[in-house]
């Protein structure tokens, strides 16, 4: 963002007539800030600062950002990761075959590694995808032109490295194992799950522009001809796609926009009628009216609009959601409604409990550092429980 944010800043404040103490009054951004942007003694803010600036001045948020706001991966998960990104290279360790793989036993093995994906333990995950990506090269390799089925799951091979290296933010290699998988889709079907991973990455990355123009193709490329007709992961797809151009939207300062998309996307989880539907080429592509009240939680928070999603999140509780990352994604959503609202004791247990269920994930979440950091800054002295939760998801000093 650097000082190309604070000129622009500064230039629509002025245009709209506004002081700096006046922007901050009705943006809630402290005025020390927006000075500190202005100047350009602060290089860079974070995309929710950036679109509270923007909702005061009725801009987009994209107007104001210049620069993706996106954080560095850490040492530790680049080295974690390191022969995984040799593999998707097609640089592996040579290993002689006792017996050539099968696409039976390379499914096999895929299916039984699922559940550390979608569990969150990505340190016991990590030593199973070299292996995985070098039979895969090598089934397609095997075949003339290779296979239906090979490049299917190896396609699916790619997504789950693609979604790791985006959890991570390591986003090259993301980039380079979606641009690869989508190569491999057989079909626009298999492809749709790949297209949500491309829109996660670029909103994760903070490029609201980029995402929402991304997931608007794919929601046009997906839309069923006759909904009616419709089969669920048909529907399912498009309704992700939806659900991306409203995550994007909302975040661009595009309201109308993004309640559209909610819309339809509520149209597509009625269609599904029966349950959320997980879809099978899609690692984390569920989909339903489950997943859309979710949305409509997440956007509310983005909006400043706690109660609605505590009222939303209250109406959910208890519910059998088939994919962890997105049902905890939505409970930290909870968690800082209820920090908002200065309900701190509640923020606490469910941030705990997100913590017990999928531990690994949390620590990847700057989300959870925010809402820890919010409430450490606004209370005067802080509980043993709250220190260690806060060592525990490495809230900066």
């Amino acid at each position: 963002m650097g000082a190309q944010l604070g000129d622009r800043l500064r230039s629509i404040r002025k245009r709209r007539g506004l002081t700096q103490t006046e922007l901050a009054e009705r943006s809630g951004v402290s005025v020390q800030l927006i000075r500190l942007l202005e100047q350009g003694a602060q290089e860079s803010t974070r995309t929710e600062t950036a679109r509270r600036l923007a909702s005061a001045l009725r801009v987009e948020t994209s107007a104001l950002i210049v620069k993706p706001d996106a954080a560095d991966p850490a040492v530790t998960d680049v080295e974690l990761w390191a022969d995984v990104r040799q593999a998707l290279a097609g640089i592996y360790p040579v290993d002689e075959y006792s017996e050539p793989p099968t696409v039976a036993g390379v499914s096999a093995t895929f299916a039984e590694v699922k559940p550390l994906f979608r569990g969150g333990h990505f340190a016991e995950l990590a030593p199973h995808l070299v292996p995985m990506l070098r039979d895969a090269d090598y089934l397609v390799s095997a075949a003339d032109s290779g296979t239906t089925d090979a490049r299917r799951l190896r396609s699916r091979i790619r997504q789950m490295v693609a979604w790791q290296m985006c959890l991570t933010w390591q986003f090259d290699a993301a980039d380079h194992a979606i641009a690869l998988a989508l190569d491999d889709a057989p079909d626009l079907r298999a492809a749709a799950p790949l297209a949500d991973a491309d829109c996660w990455r670029w909103i994760r990355k903070g490029d609201l522009a980029k995402a929402r123009e991304v997931a608007t193709k794919w929601a046009d490329d997906l839309e069923p001809r006759r909904i009616s007709k419709a089969s669920r992961e048909d529907l399912a797809g498009w309704g992700l796609m939806l659900q991306r151009v409203s995550t994007a939207a909302i975040r661009d300062n595009r309201p109308g926009e993004a309640d559209d998309a909610l819309a339809f996307a509520r149209v597509a989880g009625m269609a599904i009628r029966h349950g959320e539907h997980d879809s099978r080429d899609g690692l984390l592509h569920a989909f339903g009216p489950v997943t859309v009240q979710m949305l409509a939680a997440e956007n509310a928070m983005v909006i400043d609009k706690p109660q609605v999603t505590l009222t939303i999140g209250a109406q959910l509780e208890g519910t059998k959601y088939p994919l962890p990352w997105p049902w905890q994604r939505h409970r930290l959503d909870v968690a800082a409604a209820h920090a908002a609202m200065r309900q701190y004791p509640e923020a606490l247990a469910v941030l705990q409990q997100i913590r017990r269920e999928l531990p690994e994930w949390l620590v990847k979440q700057r989300f959870a550092r925010d809402i820890l950091a919010g409430m450490i800054e606004k209370r005067r002295t802080l509980t043993a429980e709250v220190r260690e939760l806060a060592d525990f998801v490495q809230v900066p000093y």
